[in-house]
């Protein structure tokens, strides 16, 4: 696989994971009344960054 069919492969995997724990957290504050944890706001935080510079590193 050449190196871009991978970044992008990469870029997807990060966007599916962000998705979902994003829809994840969205379900928790919209139907059970839960605030997420601010750790695990942070992660996704970091997560969103390390997508970003996977995304610039082009």
């Amino acid at each position: 696989m050449t190196n871009i069919k991978q970044k992008k492969e990469n870029v997807k995997m990060h966007l599916k994971d962000l998705r979902q724990n994003l829809k994840k957290m969205h379900l928790e504050v919209t139907e059970e009344l839960i605030l997420p944890n601010p750790s695990d706001v942070k992660d996704l935080m970091k997560k969103m960054d390390k997508l970003l510079k996977l995304i610039e590193s082009k």
